[in-house]
């Protein structure tokens, strides 16, 4: 179907939300997404403002045969909240939120985002554990999985989910929980958008109590032993306590974040300003939300970034040289490694519970060269990917479908497993025969 063919069958389908068209005057703002790797001209751009409007895009894509990507935040690494001569179902627009603090849960609209979250929690000091960068989709995170600086204490993103609101391929709309459409519930977490456009989220939040961030900086000459140290730190932490660090070729920052109580918070973030002799750092002063959009700027909106990650058992001294090594020859100033401590209430939950396969790990690691100039695109990506290849090599099975700028038909395979994947596949075939929602790291439904 040519463009003004799938732009009439749009108009015709009754939508309160706007269609856009390339002749547009707001077409190429409309048409961006976060990482401007992902340049791509879709044939209509649906402002989605109801879920009304959501079934009977999809209803027009599916009749149409064309591709439909859907965005929230626009936040995916290799680009599949936008596509060239398809569909954008851009849901922006659903963005509401609604705070009960008696039965301390919240409702999420499907294209909220994690700062939307965060603002509306917080003046009643409750949390629900996501992401660190607060222009990120809280729908695209938490499909994935969802971890951040909340996760050890409270789980990842997903184990707060209540219930979802999917709208299916076959144009219904479902209520996805533990006791409604149960299968489907487990694959939300952690299935990516496989089965569905989800318009509201259930979550359950927690009480957040007195923070501490303390954030230290550190010369690159002290990377491998400052590092080393942090590794035995970590073996020991509590789970009120969530660490990082982020090394690029002038650094390494490592961040401890307290939360739950003042009792305890001193002494355990003290340490990780002692880790080496820091060039600058703070411990105090920094609340919560600031946290939260630490990183905003450094992955802002329009800038070209590259990303693959893993997980790893244990923070090895070979696995800190290659770290060291790797930023050693990055090419251009903000090519980052970063390593999230996980553990805690994220292995509380066995991994069999949740489609999302990683829960033994004790850090998550991402490669991830940003950079602004398209003429450093070859070298950014040639360094993002044999750094992540060293990296890979001593990592666990299992993969977090959400930081991977690669795609094809083996990364999901290898992300979930074999047992898992079957499973997915077959959930798959039943709420999306004809692969309709395969702009994602995508599941083949295995028709059987």
């Amino acid at each position: 179907m040519i463009d003004a063919e799938l732009i009439l069958a749009l108009n015709r389908a009754g939508l309160d939300g706007a269609v856009l068209g390339s002749r547009d005057g707001d077409y190429e703002r409309a048409r961006r997404v976060w990482n401007a790797m992902a340049d791509r001209r879709p044939a209509a751009i649906v402002r989605a403002r109801s879920v009304d409007d959501v079934t009977a895009t999809i209803r027009v894509a599916h009749e149409a045969g064309s591709l439909l990507a859907v965005r929230c935040g626009g936040h995916s690494f290799p680009g599949f909240s936008t596509c060239d001569d398809g569909i954008v179902l851009d849901l922006s627009s659903m963005s509401g939120i609604t705070v009960d603090p008696l039965s301390g849960t919240a409702e999420v609209g499907g294209g909220a985002l994690l700062g939307d979250l965060d603002r509306a929690c917080a003046p009643h000091g409750l949390v629900t554990p996501a992401g660190v960068v607060s222009h990120t989709g809280a729908a695209g995170l938490t499909l994935g999985g969802g971890m951040g600086w909340l996760s050890r204490r409270f789980g990842l993103t997903i184990d707060s989910l209540l219930a979802a609101d999917v709208c299916t391929a076959d144009g219904r709309v479902v209520r996805a929980s533990a006791e409604e459409e149960p299968e489907l519930f487990w694959g939300l977490r952690g299935g990516g958008g496989n089965f569905g456009v989800v318009t509201r989220f259930a979550f359950r939040l927690h009480e957040l109590g007195p923070v501490l961030v303390g954030s230290w900086q550190y010369p690159t000459i002290q990377a491998r032993a400052v590092l080393g140290r942090y590794a035995e730190l970590c073996a020991g932490a509590p789970r009120h306590l969530a660490t990082a660090f982020t090394s690029i070729a002038a650094g390494t920052r490592v961040t401890a974040f307290w939360s739950g109580s003042v009792d305890g918070a001193e002494a355990a973030v003290a340490p990780y300003g002692t880790l080496g002799t820091p060039f600058a750092g703070s411990r105090g002063g920094v609340t919560f939300l600031d946290l939260q959009s630490r990183s905003d700027d450094h992955f802002a909106w329009g800038r070209r970034c590259y990303a693959k990650g893993g997980f790893l058992g244990v923070l090895e001294t070979d696995t800190i040289d290659r770290i060291v090594s790797s930023l050693e020859a990055a090419p251009t100033p903000d090519c980052e490694i970063y390593v999230l401590q996980l553990g805690g209430a994220v292995a509380d939950v066995p991994d069999a519970d949740t489609a999302y396969t990683g829960r033994d790990a004790n850090f998550y690691w991402i490669v991830e060269p940003v950079w602004d100039d398209p003429a450093d695109d070859a070298r950014c990506m040639a360094w993002g990917r044999e750094a992540a290849a060293h990296l890979a090599a001593r990592s666990t099975s299992g993969n977090y479908v959400n930081e991977q700028s690669e795609v094809g038909p083996d990364l999901a395979f290898s992300a979930y497993g074999e047992q898992k994947y079957a499973r997915l596949a077959a959930l798959k075939a039943r709420f999306d025969p004809d692969n309709l929602f395969r702009l994602n790291q995508n599941i083949a439904p295995d028709r059987r």
